[in-house]
């Protein structure tokens, strides 16, 4: 008995020691290896470290021969959201992308179950608090430093004057916020008792530096101007999404899009009079708070059992500053994914501090199998009943196995999502070094181990593309016909490209982005692949379906028709362009190209000195202008009037819009795949909105 109780002490140590590990690293630990250094590498981080204290949980339940688990006032208001949120992510129409959002915020939960089960004295809580405000300091610390252009982190990313290991200096600020209130609060208490010795001094000292990189932060955040979605736009596009989503508007209602999708409701859902606004070029992927961004992306049913959560919290007396602050920050502000995990670790260690005095609201259950003498089954063990029955074994035992059943599918999934992330960083380097041999054999082995990622099968398409453009030209430029062997390489680079720009469209239906990329690989065979000019357009109108008051959207299936020669078509594409957004230069640029190619000399000049006009203060761009108007000019005999618009200080490139990549063409064309899709021809409505400005603004 006494070496179980060892055991199981030595257990709850580890478990508590790892959980403090975590706070302390969390908000400062930034990866290189990754394509997103600061956010997966935390993620994996909590994801691991919950996984190891799960299975150490796990087996001291078999040990002890019972489960116990902490009841607190939250659990059910903690658990219905979640249901919540997992529906909606099931119920995605990107499914993929809102299941792979919803696996960190599930252990951004499951981090409040660990704490409140593993910290059940005064001593374990303050070790929790302890590391938490030691992160946190730590993280001010590097902000300051960094500010001071004194970089302690070896890392290239890290050395430049704003850097931030969450990422933005937004997030810093939220973080160190409300790691401050944590700080304070017992710090405050000691200052009243007058007893600064001990932990209260340690407190009162993390604060101040905690203090200063807040400090710092705010300062940033005003100095650079940093870029929040507006308030109107983020109303507006949490109740379109909840609303306006043609084919599941019961779901849409209840479920909205789907956790982690705000970037596709951002495109899907935005107004005509955003791209009016100096912020029309940036997209969007977190809405202007947090709890805009959870109606929109987990509907009404979604936000009313968060609302449901902090009613309960509320409700709790005394109230606590930290949560009462970080309830307010989630209806004024984004929260990233660091902060949304700091919520959580800050209501585990409420409840945990509660549980201390409250033990009527916060106490442990124990769940057994009994089996009693009329032979039944009983969950929950009675004292009369322990005295006649000895503790089974077999739901300890069922609870183990379904511990770590959970804990090698999670965990088996998490490496291979983490080991493909890792192989398509290395692409990126060796891309970088102009080594498309290791670029490519990075790209096959990440997807080995995880393909269902929309933007590594867009990258792995434009790199099988771009190596089959290469092979082709080099072999046109030769001047001999290309082998059997070569001429299979190039066919198998093109149907990969195909098939994976395809597949990130199944991936993620609902992303522009995807059908941009694949509208992008059909555009550069055209001549070269069957039908590649109508799959082209295809895959173009389905961009524009998904992102239709996009200008850009419009440039690009104006450029396919300008490529094919169709002038009227793209004239007509480049001006919805312009009706979107009415000071956009390359819009007219290749408006007045259009009209020159169809032989309209006078309507190109006017569209030319527009572009004169709106890049006024951009010296390299207003003389490439000039010398086509003047060249036209000259090849005419015709003067034209100015445009009579004003110059934008927007500075934009002016360039026809082409293909990235154009392979020759083939005689007769190869048969290429046509894209998984139905799209109708859109509507002339649709594609000619009315102007709501003048073009000199």
């Amino acid at each position: 008995m006494e070496s179980r109780k060892e055991i199981i002490d030595y257990l709850d140590n580890i478990s508590l020691f790892l959980f403090g590990i975590l706070l302390i690293a969390f908000p400062i630990l930034v990866v290189s290896q990754t394509t997103e250094p600061y956010v997966l590498p935390k993620q994996a981080l909590l994801v691991g470290i919950s996984l190891i204290v799960l299975l150490l949980q796990g087996v001291k339940t078999t040990i002890e021969k019972t489960i116990r688990l902490r009841r607190t006032p939250f659990d059910l208001s903690i658990g219905i959201f979640t249901v919540v949120v997992l529906i909606s992510s099931l119920l995605a129409v990107n499914r993929v992308d809102a299941i792979t959002a919803f696996v960190p915020f599930l252990f951004a939960v499951i981090s409040y179950f660990l704490i409140t089960g593993i910290a059940k004295d005064k001593g374990s809580i303050r070790f929790l608090r302890s590391c938490l405000i030691g992160g946190g300091a730590i993280l001010s610390i590097v902000s300051f430093l960094s500010y001071f252009k004194v970089y302690i982190i070896p890392l290239d990313l890290a050395k430049f004057q704003s850097f931030s290991p969450l990422g933005t200096q937004l997030d810093s600020a939220v973080y160190l916020f409300l790691v401050l209130a944590v700080a304070l609060v017992p710090a405050v208490k000691a200052i009243r008792a007058k007893n600064l010795k001990g932990e209260g001094a340690s407190l009162l000292v993390a604060g101040i530096i905690v203090l200063v990189g807040l400090f710092i932060s705010i300062y940033q955040i005003i100095t650079q101007n940093t870029i929040i979605l507006p308030f109107s736009t983020g109303f507006q596009l949490a109740f379109a999404a909840i609303s306006q989503d043609t084919g599941r508007i019961v779901q849409g209602f209840l479920f909205g899009s789907g956790l982690g999708t705000f970037g596709i409701d951002f495109a899907r859902f935005k107004q005509a009079q955003f791209n009016l606004t100096p912020l029309w070029v940036y997209s969007f992927y977190r809405s202007s708070s947090f709890i805009l961004e959870m109606l929109a992306t987990t509907g009404v049913l979604g936000i009313v059992s968060f609302v449901y959560l902090l009613y309960k919290i509320v409700k709790e007396k005394p109230l606590y500053v930290p949560l009462v602050l970080a309830i307010i920050g989630l209806f004024i502000l984004p929260f990233g994914f660091a902060s949304e995990v700091l919520f959580f670790v800050i209501l585990g260690l409420f409840a945990t501090q509660q549980g201390l005095t409250h033990s009527g609201k916060y106490f442990d259950i124990e769940l057994q199998l009994v089996t009693l003498k009329k032979g039944l089954i009983a969950f929950e063990a009675t004292e009369e009943t322990e005295r006649k029955s000895n503790k089974s074994k077999v739901l300890p035992a069922i609870s183990l196995i379904v511990v770590l059943l959970f804990v090698g599918a999670i965990g088996f999934y998490s490496f291979r999502f983490l080991a493909a992330n890792i192989d398509f960083q290395n692409s990126i380097v060796a891309a970088n070094q102009n080594n498309g041999t290791l670029t490519y054999q990075n790209e096959v082995q990440g997807l080995t181990q995880f393909d269902n990622n929309d933007s590594y099968q867009r990258v792995f398409s434009q790199t099988n593309l771009a190596l089959a453009n290469n092979l082709a030209t080099a072999v046109q430029k030769s001047g001999q016909k290309a082998d059997a062997q070569t001429s299979q390489t190039i066919y198998t680079l093109i149907q990969q490209s195909i098939n994976a720009a395809r597949k990130a469209t199944t991936i993620s239906p609902q992303n522009s982005l995807d059908w941009q990329n694949l509208s992008s690989v059909y555009r550069s065979l055209i001549g070269f692949g069957q039908n590649a000019d109508q799959f082209a357009v295809l895959t173009a109108q389905q961009a524009i379906l998904l992102d239709p008051n996009n200008p850009q959207e419009y440039i690009n299936l104006g450029g396919i028709y300008y490529q094919l020669g169709i002038w009227d078509s793209a004239i007509q594409q480049f001006q919805v362009a312009i009706n979107l957004k009415p000071d956009f230069a390359n819009a007219y640029y290749n408006l007045g190209h259009a009209y020159e190619q169809k032989g309209d000399a006078k309507d190109a000049l006017t569209q030319y000195q527009i572009v004169k006009n709106l890049v006024a203060n951009d010296p390299t761009n207003l003389k490439k202008i000039s010398d086509e108007i003047t060249a036209l000019e000259a090849k005419t005999n015709t003067q034209a009037e100015a445009a009579k618009a004003q110059a934008s200080n927007e500075k934009q490139n002016l360039n026809v819009n082409t293909s990235a990549a154009q392979l020759p063409p083939q005689k007769p064309p190869v048969k290429i795949p046509a894209p998984t899709t139905s799209v109708s021809p859109i509507p002339t409505k649709a594609l000619s909105p009315t102007p709501t400005v003048n073009p000199a603004q």
